[in-house]
Protein backbone atom coordinates (compact mmCIF):
# COMPACT_ATOMS: atom_id res chain seq x y z
CA UNK A 1 0.00 0.00 0.00
CA UNK A 2 1.18 3.55 -0.87
CA UNK A 3 1.39 6.25 1.32
CA UNK A 4 1.24 9.58 0.28
CA UNK A 5 1.98 12.67 2.20
CA UNK A 6 -0.67 15.62 1.87
CA UNK A 7 1.25 18.23 3.84
CA UNK A 8 3.19 21.02 3.67
CA UNK A 9 6.41 19.52 4.26
CA UNK A 10 8.75 22.40 2.81
CA UNK A 11 6.61 24.80 4.63
CA UNK A 12 6.91 22.79 8.00
CA UNK A 13 11.12 22.72 6.91
CA UNK A 14 10.75 26.41 6.05
CA UNK A 15 9.44 27.61 9.40
CA UNK A 16 11.88 25.07 11.41
CA UNK A 17 14.74 26.67 9.93
CA UNK A 18 13.00 29.98 10.65
CA UNK A 19 13.02 29.02 14.28
CA UNK A 20 16.72 27.66 14.33
CA UNK A 21 18.10 30.58 12.82
CA UNK A 22 16.06 32.67 15.36
CA UNK A 23 17.05 30.88 18.48
CA UNK A 24 20.87 30.79 17.21
CA UNK A 25 20.37 35.03 16.43
CA UNK A 26 19.09 34.77 20.70
CA UNK A 27 21.86 32.72 21.56
CA UNK A 28 24.40 34.93 19.86
CA UNK A 29 22.73 38.14 21.48
CA UNK A 30 22.61 36.49 24.87
CA UNK A 31 26.54 35.53 24.20
CA UNK A 32 27.48 38.72 22.64
CA UNK A 33 25.23 40.40 25.90
CA UNK A 34 27.06 38.42 28.96
CA UNK A 35 30.62 39.32 26.84
CA UNK A 36 30.09 42.53 26.96
CA UNK A 37 28.99 42.55 30.11
CA UNK A 38 32.16 40.45 31.04
CA UNK A 39 34.01 43.15 29.76
CA UNK A 40 32.61 46.01 30.79
CA UNK A 41 32.73 44.48 34.80
CA UNK A 42 36.63 43.73 33.87
CA UNK A 43 37.67 47.24 32.23
CA UNK A 44 35.52 48.69 35.51
CA UNK A 45 37.86 46.63 37.66
CA UNK A 46 40.83 48.11 36.05
CA UNK A 47 39.86 51.78 36.19
CA UNK A 48 38.95 51.26 39.79
CA UNK A 49 42.58 49.57 40.14
CA UNK A 50 44.41 52.66 38.24
CA UNK A 51 42.66 55.35 40.24
CA UNK A 52 43.14 53.69 43.17
CA UNK A 53 46.53 53.94 42.13
CA UNK A 54 47.12 57.38 40.91
CA UNK A 55 45.61 58.44 44.47
CA UNK A 56 48.49 56.43 46.08
CA UNK A 57 51.24 58.14 43.95
CA UNK A 58 49.45 62.09 44.37
CA UNK A 59 49.44 61.05 48.14
CA UNK A 60 53.17 60.43 47.63
CA UNK A 61 53.56 63.09 45.45
CA UNK A 62 52.38 65.56 48.15
CA UNK A 63 54.46 64.19 50.37
CA UNK A 64 57.69 64.39 48.31
CA UNK A 65 56.68 68.22 47.74
CA UNK A 66 56.53 69.13 51.24
CA UNK A 67 59.92 66.67 51.91
CA UNK A 68 61.53 68.92 48.35
CA UNK A 69 60.14 72.38 50.55
CA UNK A 70 62.11 71.28 53.63
CA UNK A 71 65.04 70.41 51.87
CA UNK A 72 65.09 73.94 49.94
CA UNK A 73 64.44 75.43 53.09
CA UNK A 74 67.72 73.90 54.82
CA UNK A 75 69.62 74.76 51.26
CA UNK A 76 69.10 78.60 52.25
CA UNK A 77 69.49 78.26 55.25
CA UNK A 78 73.14 76.37 54.69
CA UNK A 79 73.82 78.86 52.35
CA UNK A 80 72.88 81.88 54.40
CA UNK A 81 75.13 80.06 57.45
CA UNK A 82 77.91 80.13 54.72
CA UNK A 83 77.93 83.39 53.90
CA UNK A 84 77.82 84.70 57.50
CA UNK A 85 80.95 82.56 58.31
CA UNK A 86 82.56 84.01 54.64
CA UNK A 87 81.39 87.26 55.81
CA UNK A 88 83.00 87.26 59.26
CA UNK A 89 86.18 85.23 57.43
CA UNK A 90 86.74 88.46 55.16
CA UNK A 91 86.25 91.08 57.92
CA UNK A 92 88.70 89.19 60.29
CA UNK A 93 90.88 89.09 57.28
CA UNK A 94 90.19 93.12 56.52
CA UNK A 95 91.16 93.72 59.73
CA UNK A 96 95.01 93.41 58.70
CA UNK A 97 95.04 94.79 55.67
CA UNK A 98 95.88 98.14 56.80
CA UNK A 99 98.79 96.52 58.09
CA UNK A 100 99.93 94.42 55.30
CA UNK A 101 99.31 97.38 52.81
CA UNK A 102 101.81 99.76 55.14
CA UNK A 103 104.13 97.36 55.34
CA UNK A 104 104.21 96.24 51.63
CA UNK A 105 104.35 100.30 50.31
CA UNK A 106 106.98 100.51 52.54
CA UNK A 107 109.24 98.07 51.95
CA UNK A 108 108.33 98.56 47.93
CA UNK A 109 109.10 101.96 47.60
CA UNK A 110 112.29 102.78 46.01
CA UNK A 111 114.45 105.98 46.59
CA UNK A 112 113.47 109.39 45.34
CA UNK A 113 109.37 108.68 45.60
CA UNK A 114 107.34 110.44 48.16
CA UNK A 115 103.41 109.83 48.59
CA UNK A 116 101.25 112.43 49.49
CA UNK A 117 97.77 110.77 50.23
CA UNK A 118 96.14 107.78 49.52
CA UNK A 119 92.81 106.56 49.92
CA UNK A 120 90.93 103.09 49.90
CA UNK A 121 87.96 101.97 48.69
CA UNK A 122 87.19 98.31 49.90
CA UNK A 123 90.14 96.41 48.40
CA UNK A 124 91.81 98.88 45.68
CA UNK A 125 93.78 101.21 46.66
CA UNK A 126 94.69 104.65 45.24
CA UNK A 127 98.11 106.40 45.98
CA UNK A 128 99.35 109.82 44.91
CA UNK A 129 102.71 110.86 45.28
CA UNK A 130 105.49 112.43 43.50
CA UNK A 131 108.94 110.72 42.19
CA UNK A 132 112.67 112.30 41.21
CA UNK A 133 111.81 110.67 37.64
CA UNK A 134 109.23 108.30 35.55
CA UNK A 135 111.84 105.72 36.09
CA UNK A 136 111.09 105.59 39.71
CA UNK A 137 107.69 105.34 38.96
CA UNK A 138 107.90 102.59 36.67
CA UNK A 139 110.21 100.74 39.30
CA UNK A 140 107.41 101.13 42.21
CA UNK A 141 105.10 99.61 39.72
CA UNK A 142 107.16 96.33 39.07
CA UNK A 143 107.86 96.61 42.42
CA UNK A 144 104.43 96.45 43.50
CA UNK A 145 103.47 93.65 40.72
CA UNK A 146 106.49 91.36 41.24
CA UNK A 147 107.71 91.42 44.69
CA UNK A 148 104.77 92.02 47.23
CA UNK A 149 102.35 88.91 48.15
CA UNK A 150 99.48 91.59 49.25
CA UNK A 151 99.48 93.47 46.58
CA UNK A 152 98.19 92.87 43.24
CA UNK A 153 97.43 94.58 40.11
CA UNK A 154 99.26 97.66 40.24
CA UNK A 155 97.81 100.12 37.47
CA UNK A 156 99.39 103.81 36.43
CA UNK A 157 96.29 106.56 36.58
CA UNK A 158 98.22 109.34 35.72
CA UNK A 159 101.62 110.86 35.43
CA UNK A 160 102.50 114.43 34.66
CA UNK A 161 105.63 116.61 35.58
CA UNK A 162 106.01 119.57 37.39
CA UNK A 163 108.98 121.80 39.39
CA UNK A 164 109.50 121.72 43.30
CA UNK A 165 110.97 124.68 44.85
CA UNK A 166 113.68 123.87 47.21
CA UNK A 167 114.76 127.13 47.91
CA UNK A 168 114.79 130.41 45.85
CA UNK A 169 117.23 129.35 43.49
CA UNK A 170 116.89 125.46 43.64
CA UNK A 171 114.12 124.25 41.60
CA UNK A 172 113.78 120.38 40.90
CA UNK A 173 111.79 118.63 38.18
CA UNK A 174 109.51 116.29 39.72
CA UNK A 175 106.77 113.42 38.25
CA UNK A 176 103.46 113.59 40.06
CA UNK A 177 102.03 110.62 39.78
CA UNK A 178 98.88 108.70 40.50
CA UNK A 179 98.49 104.65 40.31
CA UNK A 180 96.06 102.25 41.69
CA UNK A 181 96.64 98.70 43.21
CA UNK A 182 94.41 95.91 44.65
CA UNK A 183 94.86 94.48 47.63
CA UNK A 184 94.42 90.34 48.47
CA UNK A 185 92.71 89.05 51.44
CA UNK A 186 94.26 86.13 53.53
CA UNK A 187 91.76 84.27 52.72
CA UNK A 188 92.00 84.21 49.41
CA UNK A 189 94.46 81.80 49.01
CA UNK A 190 92.78 79.38 51.68
CA UNK A 191 89.65 79.91 48.63
CA UNK A 192 92.54 78.82 46.14
CA UNK A 193 93.80 75.91 48.19
CA UNK A 194 90.36 74.64 49.02
CA UNK A 195 89.16 73.10 45.84
CA UNK A 196 92.72 71.27 45.07
CA UNK A 197 92.42 69.96 49.00
CA UNK A 198 88.95 68.55 48.08
CA UNK A 199 89.99 66.82 44.92
CA UNK A 200 93.30 65.14 46.78
CA UNK A 201 91.33 62.64 48.88
CA UNK A 202 89.84 61.65 45.69
CA UNK A 203 92.42 61.54 43.76
CA UNK A 204 93.58 59.12 46.24
CA UNK A 205 91.25 57.00 46.35
CA UNK A 206 91.43 56.53 42.56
Amino acid sequence: MILINLLPHREAARKRRRENFYASLGAAALAGGLIAGAAFAWLQTQITDQQDKNSLLQAEIKKLDVEIKEISTLQAEIAALRARQQAVEDLQGDRNMPVHLLNELVRQMPDGIYLTSMTQDNRTVTVQGMAQSNERVSELLRNLGNNSPWLLKPELIEITASTVALSARDQRRVANFKLRVGIKRPTDDQKKDAPANATAPAAAKG
